[in-house]
C-alpha cells in the first residue's frame, strides 16, 4: 500500500469573542469558576457562518498552502456533529463552494474524535489507491446547540474550522501519517440528541474516563509509530478541558513536547479542536518541519482515536 501526507493546513475562526465575563452576565458563573475548571478564558461564536461556511474558508486556506488547484482534489471528507442539514451533507457543500469538480465527497460523526477518524480514513483511502489527494476537515458550530441558561455546558463549547490537505508520498519517502488506533468505549456520557438538540454531558464521568483510558491509548499510537512519547515534538490532543490536557501529557510522558492548549481561547469545538489547534501552531512556527506530532481525539459515543503525523 502507497502511504499519505499531510502538506498543508488551515483554519478559520468567527470574528465574535465571547468572554467569561461575558457568559456571567447570561449565568451565574464567573471567569475564576470557569478557568478554575475547565481552563478555558474565551471562545469564538458564530453569527452568519454554517459549519459548510467554516469548513470551506478553513479548506481553502489548506488547499491555497498545498500548492495543488481545485481539481486535484478527488475527496473530501468532513469530520462533524453539529450540521444542521442532513443534505446536501456538508462534504459536497465544501466542494461545491471551493468549485472541486468531481471528488468523493462525505461527512463522519464521531464528536470530538472525528477528525482523527477522517485523516484515517483519508489515509487509508489514499493508501489503497482509491484517492490521491484529500480535503480532511474537522468542523463545528456547537452554538447552536449549546444551551445558553446551563452554566455547565455553556462555558464549555466554542465555533470552528480546521483542515488539512493529505496527498500520496513519494516513491521511497516515509508514510506521514502512521496506522491509527480506534475505538469506542460505547455509552451515552455525552449527548446531542433528538430533533431540537442541546449538548448534555455527565461531566466527571468523561473527565475520570479520559484521564484514564486516553494516557495508555495514546502510548499505544506511539508505539504503532515506532517512537517512544519522549520523541513526540508536539502533543495535540483534542480540546475538551485544560483539566484533562495537561495530565494526560503528564501521564503519557511527553517531556519534550510542545503541548496544543488552544483551549484556552477558542473552548471547545469538537471536532475542529485537533486541526484548528495544530494549523495554529505550524502557523506560529512552533513545530519544525518534519517532526512527530501526536494526534488523540476522544470523546462523544465515547470515541477515540489517534495517529501520529509528520509536521508538515
Amino acid at each position: 500500500m502507497m502511504g499519505s501526507k499531510i502538506v498543508s493546513l488551515g483554519h478559520y475562526q468567527p470574528s465574535r469573542v465571547v468572554t467569561n465575563d461575558d457568559l456571567a452576565q447570561m449565568v451565574d458563573t464567573n471567569d475564576e469558576w470557569i478557568q478554575s475548571r475547565v481552563g478555558i478564558k474565551e471562545r469564538r461564536v458564530a453569527d452568519t457562518e454554517t459549519v459548510a461556511d467554516m469548513a470551506a474558508i478553513a479548506a481553502e486556506k489548506a488547499l491555497a498552502g498545498s500548492g495543488l488547484h481545485a481539481d486535484d482534489i478527488d475527496l473530501v471528507i468532513v469530520a462533524t456533529c453539529s450540521s444542521a442539514d442532513r443534505s446536501p451533507n456538508v462534504a459536497c457543500r465544501v466542494a461545491m463552494k471551493l468549485g472541486l469538480g468531481t471528488p468523493a465527497a462525505f461527512d463522519v460523526n464521531t464528536a470530538c474524535s472525528g477528525f482523527s477518524y477522517a485523516l484515517a480514513l483519508a489515509d487509508q483511502a489514499i493508501g489503497a489507491g482509491a484517492a490521491r489527494h484529500a480535503l480532511v476537515i474537522g468542523a463545528e458550530k456547537l452554538s447552536e446547540i449549546t444551551d445558553w441558561t446551563d452554566r455547565s455546558t455553556c462555558v464549555i463549547f466554542g465555533d470552528g474550522a480546521g483542515a488539512a490537505v493529505v496527498s500520496r508520498t513519494a516513491d521511497g519517502e516515509e508514510p506521514g501519517i502512521s496506522p491509527v488506533v480506534w475505538g469506542s468505549a460505547p455509552g451515552d456520557a455525552i449527548r446531542i440528541e433528538s430533533w431540537r438538540p442541546y449538548i448534555t454531558q455527565e461531566g466527571q464521568a468523561v473527565f475520570r474516563w479520559a484521564t484514564t483510558a486516553i494516557p495508555p491509548i495514546a502510548r499505544e499510537v506511539c508505539e504503532k509509530a515506532g517512537y517512544e512519547p519522549a520523541d513526540i515534538a508536539a502533543f495535540v490532543p483534542h480540546q475538551a478541558n485544560l483539566r484533562i490536557i495537561e495530565p494526560v501529557a503528564r501521564k503519557l510522558g511527553v517531556v519534550n513536547a510542545v503541548i496544543a492548549r488552544d483551549i484556552v481561547e477558542s473552548g471547545n469545538t469538537s471536532a475542529a479542536s485537533i486541526p484548528l489547534a495544530l494549523s495554529k501552531m505550524v502557523e506560529r512556527g512552533e513545530i519544525k518541519a518534519g517532526s512527530p506530532v501526536l494526534l488523540i481525539g476522544f470523546g462523544g459515543g465515547l470515541t477515540y482515536a489517534g495517529q501520529v503525523v509528520r509536521c508538515p
